[in-house]
């Protein structure tokens, strides 16, 4: 790095431990930016370049996360978290809980206990797979060959919703993506429990077209943080619903496939079955 990049980062790296520190007071961008000896509209640029969201956003997952804690560990009300968060009242938790979880902060302290979750097993070209479902959309899909710990990884995110096996409509609308039925993807629902800067990274990834690639520069460029490349491959690296959401479509800048949560061969045999899908369906139109 530059010399004046070092001194960024530092100042960035200031500004965070700063915001973890007093996030309590909830400070506002104006009183961190002065803390980084920056403009709050400067500081507010750099800060999301480098840590691939803004400094509010930041604060909010910062209060939610210490939120969660205490409802969870320490089993106290919605109010009493609210408190010692540094929040004006519940409704503010219930908010932050609502747009950055996808679920109320009593679904996630009861570990999903209101969470009524359809799942069922299925085959597809890359494998076979686990799809799970609430009555809002698509809330898992994952590639696992052992039924057994698909069942228990699926579990582990909500240990105290019911589950129940069934392959619902829902899933069956997601599922037709494998066999190039492509008429009912806007039936596709989704129920993601995600943050500001994952959600705007899986709607790029849904602007690929299907049989081209695109990189994780291009992704960062197109969310409009050039500079947030790596925070771009973490929010690709945690997508929770495999191939509806296409993170298989991104590939190094290089030419490298990459990694893949599901393994790089699969991610391979992904984006070749998608290239031969789309030649043949050119091969088919009229020629001129």
């Amino acid at each position: 790095m530059s010399t004046q990049e070092i001194i960024d980062y530092r100042r960035i790296a200031e500004a965070i431990e700063y915001i973890r520190n007093n996030f309590k007071n909830q400070p506002p961008l104006e009183k961190i930016a002065e803390k980084s000896n920056l403009s709050p509209f400067h500081f507010q640029r750099m800060f999301s370049e480098w840590a691939g969201t803004t400094p509010k956003k930041f604060l909010q997952y910062t209060s939610l996360e210490y939120a969660k804690k205490i409802l969870k560990v320490n089993q106290a009300s919605l109010s009493e978290a609210a408190f010692e968060t540094g929040l004006s009242g519940s409704s503010r938790l219930h908010d932050l809980f609502i747009k950055i979880e996808g679920m109320t902060p009593a679904e996630y302290r009861n570990g999903g206990q209101d969470l009524d979750i359809h799942y069922s097993f299925a085959e597809s070209p890359f494998g076979n797979l686990i799809v799970a479902s609430t009555k809002r959309g698509i809330c898992h899909l994952s590639f696992q060959e052992d039924e057994k710990k698909a069942l228990h990884d699926l579990i582990n995110k909500f240990p105290n919703a019911s589950y129940t096996r069934n392959l619902d409509l829902l899933q069956q609308n997601a599922l037709f993506i494998f066999q190039n039925d492509w008429t009912k993807l806007h039936e596709i629902r989704l129920h993601l429990k995600a943050t500001d800067f994952q959600l705007k990274v899986w709607e790029s990834l849904l602007k690929i077209p299907m049989g081209q690639l695109s990189t994780y520069g291009a992704i960062a460029k197109g969310i409009e943080r050039p500079g947030a490349s790596r925070a771009v491959g973490t929010a690709i690296g945690s997508n929770p619903v495999a191939f509806l959401i296409p993170c298989h479509r991104v590939i190094q800048s290089s030419g490298s496939f990459g990694g893949y949560m599901w393994g790089p061969l699969r991610k391979t045999a992904m984006i070749g079955w998608e290239a031969a899908k789309t030649q043949k369906q050119y091969d088919l139109l009229p020629q001129k």
